[in-house]
């Protein structure tokens, strides 16, 4: 849709109102007061001024707003670290948009996430093979239950065992490898059950599943009711008095905001690293510190993991807590998504890394990022980018606008990246106050509410919809409910390919550089933000988890990686 076939819409003018939305909350989000104060500093731009996503929510303009709220806090602190200044804040949408589906545009020597070629270039974190085998891969899809006009999505994290077995299917079956029978053989598993089966089993098990609600039935539920009143994220103080934290010395001429602020991310796939790539843009010494005994997704790391160093550590081993809690002892700010609970059972919680904050006399920002928010009854619930569009309604109004009379998983992983957003403007709202009042912060953002600020923000309109769908192929509609979240991504990655060229042309939305630890050229989408007097641009190229030392000193060494 472009605006020749819509006069009366501006993708540019919309994100600009969603910014002025969520300005207006200020308070809410307890950004810095210059955020409201210098909002007009901040402007979005665009070549072309059109709808990317065949989606009917506006994902580009909520990112893009939420850029404009990081860019402005990212002026903030360069304010307080560097002095005051009048700062333009401005905020492409193509790269907005790029940055809602990066994982899908990351190359590593030219070889996409989606090309079966690439898998023997990376380092197999995938240690149950619930990635790499198709037939365990879809015991994370959306499947009918038995009663009509009800869906289920079954999620089997990185183990996908549990869930197969949950539904009296074996975790491995060397016998089915079509794409289609594994969707029939499974699906047909899973009608034995209803929903409210289905969720009981799940709970007993600790899975991931959810129930695919239409959104006026979720804002029914109990922990819809709570979480509709909520912020779509927070910054709060925590216990203790600490005097504000002064900024690490700055290099001659740096306009590194975040510059030797020490960041340590327990984190896997998708939005918990994004909140840390997108601290290492400005600056931070992010140090992403991963178990050698759990899996990860090998492909989401060439991306994720850009500007940052990667080191295993086991923490239910006493050497493995040693090392981190000499790490932990000079961190600066922890970001934490694992599932909801587990690393306060480590002793290594925001109110206990508040305590030792206080005692060293300097502050920490701790946040958190998970599915289903803070309160509410499935606050302990895990989660995956998938539940939350099920549970909050956006994969029934994705089906609706594909004219489906069933739910459908939207393409590519951008409720991910707007909850990664979020969490880095929580992150960067703790530094500011940490050093503007003193104290410790916690941060907080899901993939919950990610989804409800798109809810809020309104779908685009009827005529608007229709003209979208006009816009599209017939593979478009083909796509099911039951299909797979690559099978969705890769069919519409290459609808928007043939549709919108200028966002696919090499190095306009993307940067290559060479990384020493892939021993390849990578392609990555660069910063979104663009702030007046701060330079938010990578320092060295992506790597694998694991490969570096477990260690804050080993950011100062030269190591190889250079812009192609």
């Amino acid at each position: 849709m472009t605006m020749a076939t819509s006069e009366t819409y501006s993708p540019i003018r919309e994100a600009g109102r969603i910014f002025s939305l969520l300005c207006d909350q200020s308070e809410r989000f307890s950004l810095p007061p210059q955020v409201a104060e210098n909002r007009d500093k901040v402007s979005f731009y665009s070549s072309h001024d059109q709808i990317y996503y065949p989606i009917p929510f506006k994902e580009t303009e909520t990112l893009a707003a939420l850029k404009g709220v990081e860019g402005a806090v990212a002026a903030a602190l360069a304010d307080l670290r560097y002095g005051a200044s009048s700062r333009d804040i401005k905020v492409s949408l193509e790269r907005a948009t790029a940055f809602g589906c990066q994982a899908y545009m990351a190359k590593l020597d030219g070889l996409s996430k989606l090309d079966p070629a690439v898998k023997a270039r990376l380092k197999d974190t995938d240690l149950l093979a619930a990635q790499s085998n198709g037939y365990r891969r879809m015991s994370a899809n959306l499947y009918r239950t038995k009663n009509p006009g009800e869906f289920f999505h079954i999620h089997g994290s990185l183990e996908a065992t549990t869930t197969l077995n949950m539904i009296g299917l074996e975790g491995h079956r060397p016998d089915l490898t079509d794409y289609e029978e594994v969707i029939k053989v499974i699906e047909s598993h899973v009608q034995k059950y209803g929903a409210a089966e289905l969720e009981d089993m799940n709970r007993e098990r600790r899975q991931a599943g959810v129930t695919a609600y239409k959104h006026e039935d979720f804002v029914k539920t109990p922990h819809g009711q709570v979480n509709v009143q909520e912020p779509f994220w927070k910054v709060s103080r925590l216990q203790g008095d600490v005097l504000p934290t002064p900024f690490p010395a700055s290099r001659p001429g740096s306009k590194k905001i975040l510059e030797g602020v020490k960041v340590l991310e327990l984190c896997r796939i998708i939005a918990g690293p994004t909140v840390t790539r997108i601290l290492s843009e400005y600056g931070a010494d992010v140090l992403k510190i991963t178990s050698p005994n759990l899996s990860d997704v090998p492909f989401f790391q060439v991306d994720g993991n850009m500007g940052k160093h990667a080191a295993d550590l086991d923490l239910k081993t006493e050497e493995g807590r040693r090392q981190f809690e000499e790490l932990v002892a000079d961190a600066d700010v922890v970001v934490d998504g694992y599932r909801p609970g587990a690393l306060e059972k480590l002793g290594y919680g925001p109110n206990a890394l508040a305590a030792l904050a206080e005692k060293r006399g300097k502050g920490v920002v701790y946040v958190n990022e998970n599915c289903f928010g803070y309160e509410g009854e499935w606050a302990g619930r895990p989660g995956w980018q998938q539940i939350a569009d099920c549970v909050t309604g956006i994969a029934w109004a994705q089906g609706q606008f594909m004219g489906h009379p069933t739910p459908a998983v939207p393409p590519f992983p951008i409720s991910d990246y707007g909850t990664g957003c979020m969490g880095a403007i929580a992150a960067l709202t703790g530094l500011y106050h940490r050093a503007a009042t003193g104290g410790s912060y916690h941060g907080k953002a899901s993939l919950m509410h990610y989804d409800l600020l798109l809810f809020a923000v309104g779908q685009y309109s009827a005529s608007i919809q229709e003209s979208m769908r006009a816009s599209q192929p017939p593979e478009f509609f083909a796509l099911r409910h039951c299909d797979s979240v690559d099978r969705i991504s890769s069919t519409v990655l290459k609808i928007m390919q043939q549709r919108f060229p200028h966002l696919y042309e090499p190095e306009v939305l993307t940067e290559k550089w060479h990384s020493e630890a892939y021993k390849a050229d990578i392609e990555v989408v660069r910063p979104v933000a663009e702030i007046e007097g701060v330079e938010n641009v990578f320092e060295r190229g992506s790597r694998p988890n694991g490969v570096d030392r477990a260690s804050w000193g080993d950011f100062r060494k030269e190591e190889g990686d250079h812009r192609c």
